[in-house]
């Protein structure tokens, strides 16, 4: 079979396309199980909150709760709509450190992930992390009751539960994902109480190389072998990572700045918009719930259509791989700056600023589409899952700061307050932005290419009949 032959191998009906829809709705599992405390917490808490200084206790009537010995002043509602055991006195500060302890464990298995992924496959390592990640979660209600403590030490192991899946899938892309289908593929996964189900069904279909998959067909495995011989021999498994070529690349640099700063606009909306939604655009919980989600239907469409077009592009030899990240890590990050501080200036017209906030959030999307978030890939397929590590630990960093400096910056919950966050996160986005532009890189690094000190597994590219060369079992 030639290799022309072996390019037309066919995503659709393939192994290829199978790991990347179960990897689709792994992600949606994913920011499901990261971000429902954000959308919870705004009606887990009672309205006006406490401090921790105030003192009060509630007389349940026929009629409902009413409050005595209340010391907090006559701008808060107290025991208003008390749900028994599900409306909690939280404030501000607290509320931040309940949403920042997801990651202060999502920091600590970044790198162990890439590494865990590189030695033993990124299978099992991202399928076991998500099903311990669901029953941590469907704890969170119980632990809530019992005390703050066991609830931030429950968010803290979903966060170490979910550090080591995007590490995990950068690896399985590197052995799965030919080059012009790369930022399509990855588009679509990195673009979304079912986890356990997720579980049993992703063990089945997914395996950490089209070598060790039984169903797949021959000519899908030669075409996905032959289009990745360029850039990573699948034949063989990594024993040695070479961590001072990483720690000096420039490249890889790029990716950990851009990433650092992208995830603190990221992680701001992401585990805020609800509040923001309550506080300044002043809509009831119900609808805050309905049109936080806006901004991440568009994420979803803009992560898709980027990784489409960047690949249409590079296929059709208009742009390079460089130039391709590039351009739409810039789009992903330069755009969502100029919407964020349009957003901050439109209390006064709610629905246009829902509107500026879903924008800025979906162009975010051409980072995950075709920006740093497949670079790892371009750049170093061998050991993407641990420079994804690297940057995600240090992109971590806004994950738990930004809750909490929100926490504090937005103390009073004023219309400036909020101005201030996205000033804050405009201008991180820009560093970021400017930094990749100057660095990043869409090519295979020349220390990255693979030695002969990585050991050679057993293959047999033709092992079934070529009667069923064309014949994909899912």
């Amino acid at each position: 079979m030639t290799e022309q032959q072996l390019q037309k191998s066919s995503l659709w009906g393939s192994s290829r396309l199978a790991l990347t829809i179960v990897g689709f709705f792994g992600f949606i599992n994913l920011y499901a199980l990261r971000v429902d405390m954000s959308v919870a917490i705004v009606c887990m808490t009672r309205q006006g909150g406490t401090s921790i200084n105030s003192t009060i206790s509630c007389n349940k009537t026929d009629s409902g709760y009413t409050a005595v010995n209340d010391t907090r002043g006559d701008d808060v509602i107290p025991c208003r709509g008390m749900d028994d055991d599900y409306t909690f006195d939280w404030d501000k500060k607290t509320q931040g450190l309940i949403l920042g302890s997801f990651f202060w464990g999502y920091i600590v298995t970044q790198i162990p992930g890439g590494w865990l992924a590189g030695k033993y496959g990124g299978k099992q390592v991202f399928g076991w992390s998500m099903f311990l990640c669901a029953v941590a979660t469907l704890l969170t209600p119980w632990a809530a009751q019992t005390s703050i403590t066991l609830l931030m030490i429950l968010r803290v192991i979903a966060g170490l539960c979910q550090g080591v899946v995007w590490p995990c899938m950068q690896m399985l892309f590197s052995y799965w994902a030919p080059p012009l289908e790369r930022s399509q593929l990855s588009g679509f996964v990195y673009a979304g109480g079912l986890g356990v189900i997720w579980f049993v069904v992703w063990t089945f279909v997914v395996y950490d190389s089209p070598l060790k998959h039984p169903r797949i067909s021959d000519k899908e495995k030669n075409h996905i072998v032959t289009s990745l011989k360029r850039d990573i021999d699948v034949t063989k498994k990594t024993v040695s990572t070479p961590w001072k070529e990483i720690f000096t690349s420039l490249p890889v640099w790029a990716i950990i700045v851009t990433h650092a700063c992208a995830n603190w606009g990221t992680y701001t909306f992401m585990t805020n918009i609800p509040s923001y939604m309550k506080d300044v655009l002043h809509f009831d919980i119900k609808k805050a719930g309905f049109l936080s989600a806006l901004p991440y239907i568009g994420f979803w469409a803009m992560t898709n259509v980027s990784g489409q077009l960047a690949d249409l592009l590079r296929k059709k030899g208009l742009v390079t791989t460089t130039t391709a990240r590039k351009i739409f890590n810039s789009l992903g990050t330069l755009a969502p700056a100029v919407f964020i501080i349009i957003t901050g200036h439109l209390d006064g017209n709610p629905g246009f600023a829902v509107a500026m906030l879903t924008i800025g959030v979906a162009m975010s999307g051409c980072q995950y589409g075709s920006g740093f978030i497949v670079n790892p890939v371009d750049i170093a397929p061998r050991y993407a899952g641990v420079i994804f590590g690297i940057s995600n630990t240090t992109g971590t960093l806004g994950g738990f700061l930004a809750p909490i400096a929100i926490g504090i910056i937005t103390v009073d919950k004023t219309r400036e307050q909020w101005q201030i966050v996205f000033y804050i996160a405009a201008a991180i986005y820009t560093v970021g932005a400017l930094f990749y532009i100057a660095f990043g890189s869409g090519e295979v690094q020349s220390w990255a290419l693979d030695t002969d000190n990585d050991q050679e597994l057993e293959v047999n590219l033709n092992a079934k009949s070529e009667d069923n060369e064309d014949e994909t079992q899912i």
